[in-house]
């Protein structure tokens, strides 16, 4: 297909800009260390001080480092196999390739929106603008219609898509115990919201990604057509992201941060993600006859 081209000079350039932003986050070094400020509501939060993120809290920019590692030496060699894995026309290859991508795409769309201005906003604004295109042809190239004839009647439909929906509601429930206690008190601004504007976690996933996740999940359930599109890709990003959020979790809780339940939680989610991922690619049936 006539798109060959542009999915391999995108994800290329993906994966050099991911190494630039991933190492200058591990890496970088330099800054006052610890300090408290406070807020324009009159809190104190301890900002980190430190390197590339050394203007983010001290509670958030050690999560950004963990990412950052996964994206280094999980997300980019991934990406790297799924882009030659699906040139040479597997099916597999081709939802391996949009799943990394959404997890690019959506990575630097929080690093962009989230993060403390620095040297690396360009390389952000850069790394969201050719995962989104990179995304959306790779999506593109699938034939939707007929895309339900490449699955085995085995396929487990019923359980993958109603752990995708389960996923999405109960992430939402965590999220809105964050949000809607304090709009009841009264105190309308949950203490996690630190220095920054508002909840960009938060408001993305409730807004976007969850609702994403909820409708594949009950599409694919039902065994409609763009289910079959949507919920493999999106459980690749997902196992890929609850692979981020772990190291995330992990980080904190050699901080000395109070990880329960999360530490259980999300390490659990992941691995059930791969676990659907790896049900639901074995029962697609390869055409080596189709390139991207």
């Amino acid at each position: 297909m006539n798109n060959k081209k542009s999915i391999t000079l995108l994800s290329s350039i993906i994966m050099i800009l991911a190494i630039v932003a991933a190492s200058s986050g591990i890496f970088s070094s330099g800054g006052p260390g610890p300090y408290a400020i406070e807020t324009v509501r009159g809190e104190t939060v301890t900002v980190y001080g430190t390197g590339l993120y050394k203007h983010m809290s001290q509670d958030v920019a050690p999560q950004g480092i963990a990412q950052d590692y996964i994206t280094f030496f999980v997300a980019v060699p991934l990406l790297l196999l799924s882009l030659l894995w699906a040139r040479k026309g597997s099916t597999k290859g081709r939802y391996l390739l949009a799943g990394t991508l959404g997890y690019f795409l959506v990575t630097y769309l929080f690093y962009l929106v989230m993060g403390m201005y620095n040297m690396m906003f360009l390389v952000y604004v850069a790394l969201l603008g050719t995962s989104f295109f990179a995304l959306a042809q790779t999506l593109l190239s699938f034939d939707v219609d007929n895309l339900a004839d490449r699955y085995r009647e085995a396929t487990p439909v019923r359980w993958t898509g109603g752990f995708l929906i389960f996923q999405s509601v109960a992430i939402a429930a965590m999220w809105l115990g964050i949000v809607v206690p304090p709009l009841l008190d009264g105190s309308i601004i949950p203490k996690e919201v630190e220095h920054y504007t508002t909840l960009i976690v938060q408001g993305l996933d409730l807004g976007l990604l969850l609702p994403l996740a909820f409708v594949s999940g009950l599409l694919f359930w039902k065994k409609r057509p763009l289910g079959y599109l949507l919920t493999p890709v999106y459980f690749i990003f997902l196992s890929i992201l609850m692979t981020a959020l772990t190291a995330k979790v992990i980080a904190m809780g050699l901080l000395g941060q109070q990880v329960m339940p999360a530490i259980v939680i999300i390490p659990l989610f992941g691995l059930i993600s791969i676990g659907c991922v790896i049900a639901i690619l074995r029962n697609i049936k390869e055409d080596h006859d189709e390139h991207i």
